[in-house]
């Protein structure tokens, strides 16, 4: 049963982003105003960089965030907002790569 199927069940999306930052005192524009966009639509950080071991695989990010919003559409709404767009727009050339994905997570019971 998915959450179109059965309303009284809701998942949540989470957006992954991978960093590698080359310009700190302009990066940090962005993260002065991305928290306030992400917050608008029900987001939260679950990481914002932080201690990380790679345990499995080749993969090993410079940095990572991931972030929880209540529903795939409201990430959604939250990367397309206005306000974030300008909050993007601080970090252009500040970074070597920004990689973010958004997936949906379990859906639970309400």
């Amino acid at each position: 049963t998915s959450p179109a199927e059965n309303p009284a069940m809701t998942a949540p999306a989470y957006l992954v982003v991978e960093m590698h930052i080359t310009d700190l005192e302009r990066y940090k524009a962005y993260m002065a105003e991305a928290p306030a966009s992400v917050k608008q639509f029900g987001g939260e950080y679950i990481v914002r960089g932080g201690r990380q071991e790679t345990l499995e695989g080749d993969w090993n990010p410079h940095r990572m965030a991931l972030l929880r919003f209540p529903s795939f559409e409201q990430a959604k709404a939250f990367y397309d907002d206005a306000q974030y767009k300008a909050a993007r727009e601080k970090r252009l050339g500040t970074t070597e790569y920004f990689n973010m994905v958004l997936v949906e997570g379990v859906a639970a019971p309400v």
